[in-house]
């Protein structure tokens, strides 16, 4: 009896390390959550009478279908008097579609939703290829925390539970983004029963992508697709990704003022060409970069890199993680039950694991620096600047504080740094 309680004890306590909200003690002062509790709930849109990209016959017309997507909100919530900021999110499918896991963060499902700062700008996140609307959910509570309405999007077809076509998702993916755009600023007024009317402020709106994710926010900033690509038959049947094309009117058109920021993390596509250098013009969106040196997806130089020295129009900013692999930043941490070599989903692992950076420490430095960059661009806060105007390489700050721990003239360190905490990171600034 007494073998079988400490066997359900330990499963207990293994499944609760699934967190997503994890904060390391070494982690920088802008990770930590912020002031606000929160809330999370489910929502799923239908964008009607789209290109059935999936079904396509090359020389037919394409035809057309109500395409779903599922989403993730976070928001500013209050709790009822005792309830713990603490929530769980069930039955999550991870790279192993047959595995489902449990996560625990700080989100309370379906809390009443927190009007007195209301409206809250909007962070829309894109998840790789494949992923899903949970990927980057350790970003998505943390902001949350901070004043943002956050949506999560499952992009159909993308997802470890449909993953289909790519050419779907290479179509899809921009628009994907747009059409959540508008359902939120829809949402705002007609509210579908989830008490966020008058909560979301889609005109201050920040788009966060992650790999594909990532390619769908340059390419719905303005990055605007290659001749050569879309000449490309193997990525672009019957030149379908002529609708995404630079200098295409329609894809002008598409182009959206209300989004004011945008989070680029190891976007794929500029190693196969996917953008050249006129089409990157076209950004004016100011746009932070996170990337792995040693990213072999999506490449770094040729790659995520290129894309940033390209984007001459905007301002930008460039982290590198020294040595980082694709995983770098992005991904929650792996799921206990992929970190045993005898699980059957432990061939997964390499999806959220990198060889060389802790994926919490990774997190917590997204969360830092994203909570500046959208403090700046989003919330206009004229304090920001203090914590993205830093000497280049962390490695080569001066750690210069006096006895009480205040910084001396020559100290240069990185701010909200610990002393030794910087190694290893490069940070990128470059203005139009």
């Amino acid at each position: 009896m007494i073998g079988i309680i400490l066997i359900l004890m330990t499963a207990a306590l293994s499944a609760q390390d699934n967190r997503i909200d994890k904060i390391r003690s070494d982690a920088p002062a802008l990770a930590s959550y912020g002031p606000y509790t929160i809330g999370v709930t489910t929502l799923s849109f239908i964008n009607k009478n789209q290109l059935d990209i999936v079904n396509m016959k090359p020389g037919q017309p394409i035809p057309r279908y109500d395409r779903p997507l599922t989403c993730e909100i976070w928001y500013p919530a209050t709790l009822a008097p005792g309830q713990a900021p603490f929530g769980e999110y069930t039955n999550v499918v991870i790279r192993d579609p047959k595995v489902t896991v449990s996560l625990y963060g700080k989100a309370v499902r379906n809390a009443v939703p927190d009007r007195k700062d209301a409206p809250y700008p909007l962070v829309i996140i894109s998840h790789g290829y494949p992923g899903n609307r949970f990927l980057l959910s350790h970003l998505g509570e943390n902001l949350a925390s901070k004043g943002y309405v956050v949506v999560s999007i499952d992009h159909t077809d993308s997802t470890y539970s449909d993953q289909a076509s790519f050419v779907s998702t290479l179509y899809n993916r921009s628009l994907d983004q747009l059409f959540i755009l508008q359902s939120m600023a829809d949402l705002n007024t007609e509210d579908r029963g989830t008490g966020l009317a008058g909560m979301i402020d889609a005109g201050r709106t920040a788009l966060v992508g992650y790999s594909m994710g990532g390619y769908g926010v340059i390419n719905t900033l303005g990055g605007g697709l290659s001749a050569a690509i879309v000449n490309t038959p193997t990525f672009s049947p019957d030149r379908v990704l002529a609708a995404r094309q630079a200098g295409n009117p329609e894809y002008l058109a598409s182009l959206d003022p209300r989004i004011k920021a945008g989070i680029a993390i190891a976007p794929w596509g500029m190693n196969y060409g996917f953008w050249d250098a006129e089409g990157l013009r076209g950004i004016k969106t100011p746009l932070f970069f996170m990337a792995g040196s040693k990213d072999a997806t999506a490449g770094y130089s040729p790659g995520a890199h290129t894309i940033f020295e390209l984007v001459v129009n905007a301002d930008r900013y460039f982290l590198t993680f020294e040595n980082g692999s694709h995983n770098a930043a992005a991904p929650m941490p792996a799921p206990r039950e992929v970190l045993t070599k005898d699980s059957p989903a432990s061939k997964v692992a390499t999806h959220y694991l990198d060889a060389v950076w802790d994926t919490v420490r990774m997190n917590n430095i997204a969360q830092h620096f994203a909570t500046a960059f959208l403090a700046k661009y989003i919330k206009s806060d004229p304090e920001a600047d203090f914590w993205l105007n830093l000497v280049e390489h962390g490695a080569s700050g001066k750690w210069s504080v006096d006895s009480a721990g205040q910084p001396k003239p020559d100290h240069s360190y990185w701010k909200g740094f610990a002393n030794n905490t910087a190694v290893g990171l490069r940070l990128e600034h470059m203005k139009p």
